[in-house]
């Protein structure tokens, strides 16, 4: 733990910080996870596209899951150390994809980034002020997530307008 780095934190429990910090930690997890699963499952048109977005959004949650445990590590923490933790502490759940097409696909990871965007959001405005080292890495997390939404939303939309001029043309 570090003494002096954790000296500058104040207004708020180190705990605290620390508890949050495993939530997100859960969150990340499970949604690299759903990208890897995803990723093998994806049926459909531009499959190809979407299974390449979900991959490096895989990489990056489990980029972050690694960023939060050496927070957690700092803060003189211990990031959860068993999967089935990770859905009693999670924020965001997680839900097996059920359908497998690209449209359904991305409308379930679209809502896990949203979920994300907040968690982070709401991470970002307790620390503010309170654990400058916390907010900047959180804060770089939030802005990786509001741009996997929309890379996920914009293949979604192209897919979909793709889909709605082959069914115009088809009548």
């Amino acid at each position: 733990m570090a003494v002096r780095g954790n000296s500058i934190i104040k207004g708020i429990e180190i705990s605290e910080i620390v508890g949050l910090l495993n939530r997100a930690y859960a969150d990340e997890w499970l949604a690299y996870y759903q990208y890897f699963i995803e990723s093998k499952v994806t049926k459909g048109i531009m499959k190809d596209a979407v299974v390449s977005e979900l991959t490096l959004h895989a990489a990056d949650e489990l980029r972050h899951a690694n960023l939060l445990a050496d927070r957690i590590l700092q803060l003189g923490g211990t990031p959860l150390l068993h999967p089935q933790e990770w859905f009693k502490q999670t924020n965001c759940g997680y839900d097996e994809p059920k359908e497998f097409d690209v449209v359904a696909i991305l409308q379930d990871s679209i809502k896990g980034e949203q979920c994300a965007i907040s968690t982070y959001s709401s991470l970002v405005d307790i620390v503010k002020d309170k654990d400058i080292v916390t907010y900047n890495m959180v804060s770089q997390i939030l802005a990786d997530e509001v741009e996997h939404e929309e890379d996920l939303q914009a293949l979604h939309d192209d897919i979909s307008e793709f889909i709605f001029n082959i069914k115009k043309s088809l009548q």
